[in-house]
């Protein structure tokens, strides 16, 4: 074999690597599983997927999950830069019983909720002082005197595709905690 052949051919299975590194197959394992238990229980579904409801559920709960765990990596590295457990300026995350995933990042009486309204409505605010609620800013031009919360909704297009937006437009998850995280610590620092 040439050496010409022989490093395209490394090229194409590093590739074939990566893409198998960084693609999910939690639908396949599923499918396949399910398919034992059909056999198993002889139950069959033939229409479960083209029920978004189910599909839209599990989806929104992985969203979540992603969600909080984008926020429990930056926290600890805050929390970590701000002199570990030691410091009184820690901030705390808490997920929020009698709930699937929702959950909640305080520090010096202020908290930043995340929770599930419905499996197409994730809501976003802040609480103060227990009882004073409002929505974190988007901008500084941004009349914010009625909006008490943020809504982030999932729209199902073509083939069960999710995507999450926020007023219209499709959010990127690490910009959205970054956001809101940078809004977090600057209100929480009073």
């Amino acid at each position: 074999m040439s050496q010409k052949k022989h490093e395209n051919l490394n090229m194409e299975n590093q590739e074939s690597n990566i893409i198998k590194n960084h693609l999910n197959t939690d639908w396949i394992e599923s499918l396949a599983f399910d398919e034992i238990n059909m056999d198993e229980a002889g139950i069959v579904d033939f229409n479960e997927h083209l029920n978004p409801q189910a599909f839209l559920e599990e989806e929104s709960i992985k969203f979540m999950n992603g969600v909080r765990d984008l926020f429990e990596i930056y926290v600890t590295r805050f929390n970590e830069c701000r002199g570990g457990p030691n410091s009184g300026a820690q901030i705390k995350i808490f997920k929020i019983s009698n709930t699937v995933n929702d959950f909640m990042i305080f520090r010096n009486s202020l908290r930043l909720i995340f929770s599930r309204k419905a499996s197409d409505l994730i809501v976003v605010n802040l609480l103060a002082n227990g009882k004073d609620v409002f929505a974190p800013r988007i901008s500084d031009t941004t009349e914010q005197s009625n909006i008490s919360q943020h809504e982030i909704c999932a729209v199902i297009g073509p083939f069960n595709n999710i995507k999450w937006k926020f007023q219209g437009e499709e959010v990127n998850v690490r910009s959205m905690v970054r956001h809101y995280l940078e809004e977090f610590v600057k209100n929480s620092a009073r």
